[in-house]
């Protein structure tokens, strides 16, 4: 690519919950105390996203006090009915994320699509109206908001602070997302040691990752143009969000 293609956004929620999967087995859910990296991937993706790019997350600065609220849910169970649980959210969470997009390699099939200034232009725009999606942090009813704002800006509770928070998810890569030969049409599962330094994390890329496993085989999803692709097309003769106005 010809330019760094960064975008920078405040992302903001009274509540958020990025599952520890270890809290699970017992129908519990407990947040980690930071968002992973695919979270704020899903976030970035949220606001823009296309098959022709892959977003990667470079930073991400915690900009207000961790602090967590328990409530108690009663969950539909599988088997019918109705279960009492109890989970941990964060309370009150803003980030400031730094991240970029890249060309999917594994998208052959999508080239033409590959308008680098096109791409950037409307993620800017999305991100200025909110995002193109709902954006949720972690889960479903934890609703989040964004809008643009430096990763600099502003002062964090934890900007003379650095912390470990061990051992955590990083991420899946998906078959169409994979780097590394060997797991390309597999899914994979992604872990790293997490820092904070001077309130910010700074994520290593999902290929960098050491701590990997690979789940299980996986299928590419196919785009054709003109049946469930329309790339920039999409964007041509509407208004912001691509929607063309019926002038009838």
């Amino acid at each position: 690519m010809e330019y760094a293609n960064i975008i920078e956004y405040r992302v903001f929620g009274r509540y958020a919950l990025f599952t520890d999967p270890l809290s699970k087995t017992g129908g519990e859910k407990c947040s980690y105390q930071i968002p992973t990296y695919q979270a704020l991937k899903g976030i970035t993706e949220s606001i823009y996203w296309k098959p022709t790019i892959t977003w990667v997350i470079d930073e991400c600065r915690i900009m207000k006090l961790i602090q967590t609220e328990t409530k108690g849910v009663r969950p539909i169970k599988y088997s019918g009915g109705n279960d009492l649980s109890f989970y941990t959210y964060l309370q009150n969470v803003e980030y400031r994320v730094r991240a970029h997009f890249e060309w999917n390699e594994n998208r052959k099939d999508l080239a033409h699509d590959r308008n680098e200034h096109k791409h950037y232009d409307i993620a800017k725009r999305m991100l200025e109206r909110g995002g193109r999606r709902d954006i949720f942090l972690g889960a479903r009813e934890c609703q989040g908001y964004v809008e643009p704002c430096l990763l600099e800006e502003g002062e964090g509770d934890y900007d003379t602070t650095s912390l470990s928070f061990g051992i955590m998810v990083h991420g899946i890569t998906y078959p169409d997302e994979a780097v590394r030969e060997e797991e390309k049409g597999k899914m994979t599962v992604r872990l790293w040691n997490a820092q904070m330094n001077n309130g910010i994390i700074h994520f290593p890329r999902p290929e960098e990752c050491e701590i990997r496993r690979i789940l299980g085989d996986g299928k590419q999803k196919s785009f054709v143009s003109g049946e469930n692709f329309a790339g920039l097309a999409e964007f041509e003769g509407g208004d912001a969000f691509g929607i063309v106005k019926d002038l009838s």
